[in-house]
C-alpha cells in the first residue's frame, strides 16, 4: 500500500510502499476511502506534541470500507462503511474508564499519533473504538466528522447551556458546529484572524449573526466562547467578551502560551475548561445527530501525495471548511 509517513518531526512526510498490515484478534482492517487533515496532525508533524510512534503514518478522521476482520470484531461486516476517531483504545480498568471519564485514560492510544492512522491506502483500528457511519454518505464530506465534528461536540456539550455562543478560529471545527449550535437555537458570533474577510463571510454563510476579528468585541456579551485556534493570546480576549457566569472553552489539543492578565477579566465567576480528546458516548451521539440536522462540511480536497501541501495549507489559514485526502 502507499502510505505517507512521518520519520522524524519538523521534517515533511515522505511517500512510501508498505505491507498492507494485518488485524489482530480485536482489530479491522479497512480500505481507507478518505481521511481528514487536522489541526492536531499539524501539531504532531510539527513536533509539538511529543513522542508520536515513528515512523507514524499520520491521520485519525478516517472512512473506511471494513476489509478483514479480527476474531473477536464480529459486529462488522466485511463491506461496511466505518469511522476511526482519535481515541484508538484505552486500558478499561483504570479509575477513568471505570467512572465513564475514558477520554482520560492513562494508558490511552491515539489513533495517527501512538498508533498507525489514514494517510494511507489502509489502516488498522481497534473494533471497540470504531464507529458504523452511513452507508449513503460521501465519504470525504464524512471524514471531518470524526475529530473536528467529534472534538468540535464535545465541546459544544459544555457550552450547551449559552444562548449566545461565540467561536474563536473558523476552520473545520467551528463550522461544524455552528451547524449544530444554529439547530439548537443558539446565536453564534465568529472570530477569525483579524482581517480575514473570506473566513469571516463563511462564517455569515453559515448562519452566524456577526463574525469578525478576534481583537474585536462582539456587539453581545457572550454566554459561552469556545476556541479552536491553538492561540493562548485568544483567552484573555475572549474572557472579556463574556457575560458575567460565561463558561469559556479550550478545544484544542495544544495551545500557544497563555499570557498573563489581570484577574477582574475572569472574575464575575466566569470559568475555563479544557476539552480532552473524547469517549465513545459522544461519537455515538454526534453521529446520529449530525444527519438529523443535516450537518454539510465544506471539504478541500487533495490526494494523498499532496499530504504536505495540505498540511502547510493548514497551517497558513489557507483552507475553507476542512482538508481531506483521498487515496
Amino acid at each position: 500500500m502507499k502510505a505517507m509517513v512521518l520519520e522524524s518531526p519538523k521534517k515533511p512526510l515522505v511517500l512510501k510502499e508498505l505491507p498492507v498490515p494485518k488485524p489482530g484478534p480485536d482489530e479491522v482492517l479497512l480500505r481507507v476511502e478518505a481521511c481528514g487533515v487536522c489541526r492536531t496532525d499539524l501539531h504532531v508533524v510539527d513536533g509539538e506534541l511529543p513522542n508520536p510512534k515513528l515512523p507514524l503514518i499520520p491521520g485519525h478522521e478516517i472512512v473506511g470500507i471494513v476489509e478483514e476482520l479480527g476474531k473477536n470484531a464480529g459486529h462488522f461486516y466485511i463491506g461496511q462503511r466505518v469511522g476511526v476517531p482519535w481515541l484508538g483504545s484505552t486500558c478499561g480498568k483504570c479509575k477513568y474508564c471505570l467512572s465513564g471519564r475514558e477520554n482520560l485514560c492513562e494508558a490511552a492510544e491515539f489513533t495517527g499519533y501512538t498508533r498507525d492512522g489514514g494517510y494511507a491506502e489502509y489502516c488498522l483500528s481497534k473494533a471497540m473504538y470504531t464507529f458504523q457511519m452511513e452507508d449513503k454518505g460521501h465519504a470525504m464530506e464524512s471524514a471531518p466528522l470524526l475529530c473536528a465534528g467529534l472534538i468540535g461536540y464535545r465541546s459544544f456539550r459544555f457550552a450547551r447551556d449559552a444562548k449566545n455562543l461565540g467561536l474563536y478560529g473558523f476552520g473545520a471545527a467551528a463550522h461544524i458546529i455552528t451547524q449544530v449550535a444554529l439547530y439548537e437555537g443558539k446565536k453564534v458570533f465568529a472570530f477569525t484572524r483579524p482581517g480575514d474577510a473570506e473566513k469571516q463571510e463563511f462564517a455569515r454563510s453559515l448562519g452566524a449573526v456577526w463574525a469578525g476579528g478576534s481583537d474585536e468585541m462582539p456587539p453581545e456579551p457572550l454566554d459561552a466562547a469556545i476556541i479552536f485556534a491553538p492561540v493562548g493570546k485568544l483567552v484573555p480576549a475572549a474572557l472579556k467578551a463574556l457575560d458575567k457566569g460565561g463558561k469559556l472553552i479550550l478545544a484544542g489539543i495544544y495551545m500557544s502560551k497563555i499570557p498573563s492578565m489581570p484577574y477582574e477579566i475572569l472574575w464575575w465567576e466566569r470559568t475555563i475548561q479544557s476539552v480532552a480528546n473524547l469517549t465513545r458516548r459522544d461519537g455515538i451521539e454526534f453521529l446520529a445527530l449530525a444527519p438529523q440536522i443535516p450537518v454539510i462540511t465544506e471539504i478541500t480536497p487533495y490526494d494523498l501525495e499532496e499530504a504536505n501541501k495540505a498540511l502547510d495549507d493548514l497551517r497558513k489559514g489557507r483552507i475553507r471548511g476542512a482538508a481531506v485526502l483521498r487515496p
